[in-house]
């Protein structure tokens, strides 16, 4: 088994908190990962009619705590 002094542990400890923390660390990681990421092509989303929307139940408590609530910016 190998042992690793305390000290070389700390330091690597206080060095990986230290780069975590940097937010020119986090863009730079980014940067970096972002030619590998693949961008699906987007597929337009038709409307669906109404219709076809079938099965969807909301039970009463939900419906009336729904309706009970005021519209944004009354």
């Amino acid at each position: 088994m190998t042992v690793i002094p305390k000290d070389v542990v700390l330091h690597r400890r206080a060095t990986a908190v230290e780069a975590a923390e940097s937010m020119e660390s986090l863009r730079g990681d980014c940067a970096r990962m972002a030619p590998h990421w693949a961008v699906p092509a987007a597929a337009a989303a038709a409307p669906v009619p109404p219709s076809l929307i079938h099965g969807v139940t909301v039970p009463p408590s939900s419906a009336r705590l729904i309706g009970e609530m005021s519209e944004y910016g009354d």
